[in-house]
């Protein structure tokens, strides 16, 4: 069987290629150039390669990535399958989250910029896919992803390398966090056996910013603190029911997850000397 890995130089991309590859199968990792030039697309692609962190400062390549190129690989067609990897992100104003709930954004606001370009991606799967693509909406991804600027990697580089936390949002905010090895386990099952055309991969658990970090901080040594006026962030606990029902998902604890990044620092830190 093969699969295509658009993305592999990332993190998410990066980790499910090895992890096929470590079953045996067939994976080809084609360039954007290659993309650009008209190659074909082959087996069941995983498309991985949308800008993610820092899209703030990156508008019109997390456009590109997120939209243009998500449409030259539909374009090509011949995939036995084509899988985009959306986000989360996308309920955090509503008070809903299964997969068929109607989704509100602001163009206006900055922020929605991320949620806009993933949806129109996502319209142009359920449009042009032909029936063969289907869209994997991800929560944090937690791995030892240390070039990573999101919110639980910064604060782990900061606990281990300054013994020290400074939260610029409010404790009782929450968020989901779902392990890599969940991700890469599931989104090929998705793309071989799914039913459906949207799946929402995550653990179904929100955590609060407090809950998350005194499990890095007890575990590197580190104190915490919380700034003045931060403002409570979050969105509603993720409906996973579709992926549990068809597949039997349960997703990992977090806790060890969150121990093994905190030692992937440690010894990063420990080469650097």
């Amino acid at each position: 069987m093969i699969f295509t890995v658009v993305g592999a130089s990332g993190f998410i991309g990066g980790s499910l290629v090895r992890s096929l590859r470590t079953k045996g199968y067939d994976v080809r990792t084609p360039s954007r150039s290659d993309i650009g030039e008209g190659r074909s697309l082959e087996g069941h692609v995983i498309y991985a390669a949308g800008v993610t962190s820092d899209f703030r400062i990156r508008t019109f390549d997390a456009l590109e990535a997120n939209t243009t190129l998500v449409a030259n690989c539909l374009q090509r067609g011949g995939f036995d399958s084509f899988v985009y990897l959306s986000s989360t992100r996308v309920y955090r104003h509503g008070a809903c989250s299964s997969e068929s709930d109607a989704l509100s954004v602001c163009p206006s606001d900055p922020e929605d910029l991320y949620d806009l370009t993933k949806l129109t991606a996502e319209a142009m799967c359920y449009v042009g896919g032909k029936g063969k693509a289907k869209v994997v909406r991800l929560s944090n991804v937690v791995g030892e992803d240390l070039r990573s600027r999101n919110f639980l990697f910064d604060v782990t580089r900061s606990a281990c390398t300054y013994g020290s936390i400074e939260l610029r949002s409010d404790a009782e905010s929450v968020k989901d966090y779902i392990v890599v090895e969940d991700v890469v386990d599931m989104i090929p099952e998705i793309a071989v056996r799914g039913r459906f055309s949207c799946y929402n991969l995550a653990s179904g658990i929100n955590l609060t910013h407090r809950e998350v970090v005194e499990l890095i901080a007890s575990c590197a040594g580190a104190r915490w603190t919380v700034v003045p006026g931060a403002p409570r962030t979050g969105g509603p606990q993720i409906d996973i029911r579709r992926l549990r029902e068809e597949f039997g998902f349960s997703p990992r604890p977090l806790p060890p997850a969150l121990f093994r990044l905190v030692a992937a620092f440690r010894r990063t830190q420990r080469a650097a000397y």
